[in-house]
C-alpha cells in the first residue's frame, strides 16, 4: 500500500467531511464540556507532539472542552498506548499517534494490548516528512553518496539514534542501511527529545527524525540533513533533496499520524471526535503551522482508518522482515 497515494485519493472525501463538520457545528460544540485528554505515547519534542500542540486550541474549541496534552513516553510508545487502552471509551480520552503503532506487533515479542483490536481508529489525519540528519562535527559528508561511502569505510562503527526500538525512526534507518548496503550500531532512546539532544551533542552520529522535530536545528546548523525519505521534496524544506534523487530509487518511507481512542467507543462518540478533528485541522492557524512543518493533511473517515490500520500492519511486517530486524 502506497500510503501517500492513498491519502491523496482521500482528499475529496476530506473536503466533503469538512463541509459536513461545519454544517453540524452546533451539535459538536454543544456535545461535550469539561476536559478531553490526549495521551501521547511520544515525548515532548517529537513530531506527533508538535502536531498535537499546534492543534490543541482548535481541538478544544471544536470539542467545547479544555484539551490537555499528556505525554506518556516509554518503551518506544507502548506505555502511553497501554494507558489509552485502559481508558474509558467515552470520548474524553484520545490520542494522536504515528505509524509506530502498526510496527510494534512486528518488532516486539509481546505487547500488553492488541493493535488495532484494543483501540478505535478515528481518523488518519495526514503525513509528515522524515529526514535523515547527521551531527556536522562528527560526519563530514553532505550528501547521500558521501555518507554511504563513509559508512562503508567504517562498517558498524558509526552510531545511529532512534526514539526507541521498533519505532518508525528505527525502522526507517534500518531500511536506509539495507538499501545502502552499509551497517551501523543502533542506539535507542526513550523518546525523540533525548535522541535529538544527543545527536546535537555528538554522542551519536546520525538518525532519522520527523522534520518538525529537527527543523529548527537544521536551520541553526546544529544538525545537517542528508536527505528526505519522501518521494518528492517538501515545500517546507525545498533545499533538502530526497534519497530518491540521490540514487536510492526505492528508498521511500511514509510517516503518517492518526487520532485513535480506546476500544468500545460508541458511533456517536467516534463521530463527535472525527468532526472535531476535521474542524480543528481546517482552522486557518493550524493549517499555517502544518504547512510550515511540512505536514500534508488529508483526513480519512473512521472506516478508512480502520482498514488502513490493518493494511499497514501487513505492510510493515513485510518491511521489518526485509530489513532483517529481529523481534525483541
Amino acid at each position: 500500500m502506497n500510503y501517500q497515494h492513498s491519502l491523496s485519493r482521500r482528499s475529496l472525501l476530506a473536503a466533503a467531511a469538512a463541509g459536513t463538520a461545519m454544517a453540524a457545528w452546533p451539535l459538536v460544540a454543544g456535545a461535550q464540556s469539561g476536559t478531553v485528554k490526549f495521551i501521547l505515547p511520544n515525548a515532548t519534542g517529537s513530531g506527533v507532539d508538535a502536531i498535537t500542540r499546534a492543534a490543541q486550541t482548535a481541538l478544544g474549541k471544536a470539542l467545547n472542552a479544555t484539551v490537555v496534552v499528556d505525554n506518556q513516553p516509554g518503551a518506544g510508545g507502548v506505555v502511553g498506548l497501554q494507558a489509552l487502552a485502559r481508558s474509558a471509551p467515552d470520548g474524553n480520552t484520545l490520542s494522536v499517534v504515528s505509524n509506530n503503532v502498526v510496527i510494534f506487533p512486528s518488532v516486539l515479542k509481546s505487547l500488553p494490548f492488541d493493535m488495532p483490536g484494543d483501540f478505535t481508529p478515528i481518523a488518519i489525519v495526514g503525513a509528515t516528512p522524515m529526514v535523515l540528519v547527521v551531527n556536522p562535527a562528527k560526519v563530514p559528508a553532505t550528501n547521500s553518496k558521501d555518507f554511504i561511502a563513509l559508512l562503508k569505510s567504517k562498517p558498524g562503527q558509526l552510531n545511529f539514534a532512534s526514539g526507541g526500538n521498533g519505532t518508525i525512526l528505527h525502522l526507517a534507518t534500518e531500511l536506509f542501511l539495507e538499501q545502502a548496503g552499509a551497517t551501523a550500531k543502533h542506539i535507542p532512546y526513550k523518546g525523540v527529545g533525548p535522541m535529538v539532544t544527543d545527536l546535537i551533542g555528538g554522542q551519536v552520529e546520525f538518525g532519522t527524525a520527523a522534520l518538525p522535530s529537527v527543523q529548527a536545528h537544521i536551520k541553526s546548523g546544529a544538525l545537517k540533513p542528508i536527505g528526505m525519505l519522501a518521494a518528492q521534496r517538501t515545500p517546507a524544506a525545498p533545499d533538502i533533496p530526497t534519497f530518491v534523487e540521490q540514487g536510492l530509487s526505492n528508498f521511500v518511507v511514509d510517516a503518517w499520524f492518526a487520532v485513535i481512542g480506546p476500544k468500545g467507543m460508541s458511533a456517536g462518540s467516534v463521530k463527535k471526535a472525527h468532526d472535531a478533528v476535521v474542524a480543528a485541522f481546517a482552522d486557518p492557524g493550524v493549517k499555517e503551522v502544518m504547512a510550515k512543518q511540512g505536514n500534508t493533511i488529508n483526513i480519512s473517515t473512521p472506516e478508512q482508518a480502520q482498514a488502513a490500520f490493518r493494511s499497514e500492519l501487513a505492510k510493515y511486517a513485510a518491511l521489518v522482515k526485509k530489513a532483517g530486524i529481529e523481534p525483541q
